[in-house]
């Protein structure tokens, strides 16, 4: 008689590191060793998911952050040591990472989620974790993941309380549905008149014990983990958990109609190109293509703010940047000459008229690696994707032309 899987004898292999995992119903170990997540900020709580994905396997982690180690950090972040003062959050942690388990392949990023990663490295994950301690940073997390329809799972923690979210697009509430008037004016605070960014305000200063990171950490791989398995989760909404009295709760979160982040955009037209060339030769490529003729005038509609340039009247000073102007300091938009705040010069559309920048790289400009460009002529809209493979088969691409950006 041969049997069926279904009625196959069940096997303990103790050489197995997963087999206990393998025990479990519903459990198939090969989606998560096929599975490709993004692990955002290094930090207390990301230090918990980090460890989490490592243990069950999870074939393909990135995980990005800018930030040092310091003391501070030691109490509550599991994979640092005292030894790691200095170094990279990214880097440490991925060492770690491979240290518990030698068949996760996991790229460090040091650099700036806001920045430094693609439109299209978004859309080839299956999940991406919120590990951060900002609203700016998620408000941007949540926007990329919507236009690409990529699931998010978000961890907050103060003090010993936390929260785990949850968000499924495009169908469901997302993070920007549930963000008041407050949340706004305080991301807005970290940026001066002209919008350049304040680098004095205090962050990643939230109070937190280590216990509630475990907590939220272990709980948001949870929700992972059903999301790699098709296990239905509730989209748009968040599990609330108050240390102090010991309270679980759930809660849904209305959707907005209105909302700003529910973009999506279209599958994008692949494109043999990277973020090296220069904008005049994207507009060469994209008349290439059947969508456009020779004649269209094209403009890229850009997802980052653009600063040309500050100026500073009465002194008669002008610095060029052509860079996203999130990643432009405060200190670096003050005139030398009477220490001011500098008028900004910022634009969010290049056209092939804009001579000063058709000799710029894509990626001088601040376009990143695997990015989706919106291309328009006066009849429609393109979307060029800035890749040839499959970014997160190129994991050592991705890393190196980062690590290449920040230096």
């Amino acid at each position: 008689m041969t049997l069926n899987k279904e009625n196959a004898p069940l096997i303990i292999d103790d050489n197995d590191r997963y087999s206990r995992f393998r025990l479990i119903g519903w459990w198939e170990q090969e989606k998560i060793s096929n599975s490709r997540v993004l692990v955002v900020g290094a930090g207390a709580l990301g230090n918990e998911v980090l460890k989490n994905l490592a243990l069950l396997g999870v074939g393909n982690i990135y995980v990005i952050d800018y930030d040092t180690i310091e003391d501070s950090n030691l109490t509550r972040s599991v994979l640092f040591r005292q030894h790691h003062n200095g170094r990279l959050k990214a880097e440490v942690a991925a060492e770690a990472v491979r240290d518990i388990n030698p068949d996760v392949n996991i790229v460090s990023i040091a650099g700036n989620v806001l920045t430094d990663l693609g439109l299209g490295f978004f859309k080839s994950l299956d999940c991406v974790m919120g590990c951060l301690d900002n609203r700016e940073a998620r408000l941007w997390v949540n926007r990329c993941c919507w236009k690409v329809c990529t699931p998010w799972v978000d961890g907050g923690i103060q003090v010993i309380s936390g929260v785990v979210r949850t968000y499924m697009p495009p169908n469901d509430a997302c993070y920007e549905c549930s963000m008041s008037e407050m949340d706004y004016k305080l991301i807005n605070l970290k940026y001066s008149c002209p919008l350049l960014k304040r680098e004095d305000l205090l962050q990643g200063k939230t109070p937190t014990a280590p216990t509630v990171a475990s907590i939220v950490g272990a709980l948001q791989v949870q929700e992972m983990l059903k999301i790699i398995h098709d296990i239905p989760v509730k989209g748009g909404s968040g599990i609330m958990l108050s240390g102090e009295t010991n309270n679980f709760y759930n809660t849904t979160f209305q959707r907005r109609e209105d909302c700003l982040s529910h973009e999506v955009y279209p599958e994008p037209l692949s494109v043999i190109a990277d973020n090296q060339m220069t904008v005049g030769e994207l507009f060469k490529r994209a008349k290439e293509t059947s969508e456009f003729s020779d004649d269209d005038q094209l403009t890229i509609h850009l997802d980052r703010d653009l600063l040309e340039s500050v100026f500073c009247p009465p002194c008669d000073y002008r610095k060029d940047f052509y860079k996203p102007i999130t990643a432009v300091t405060l200190h670096e938009g003050t005139c030398p000459h009477c220490s001011e705040v500098c008028q900004t010069e910022v634009v969010n559309l290049i056209d092939e008229s804009d001579s000063d920048l058709l000799k710029h790289s894509l990626e001088s400009l601040g376009i990143p690696s695997f990015d989706i460009l919106k291309v328009a002529s006066d009849s429609k809209m393109v979307f060029f994707y800035l890749a040839q493979k499959d970014p997160c088969k190129l994991g050592l691409d991705v890393k190196n032309s980062l690590e290449k950006k920040t230096e």
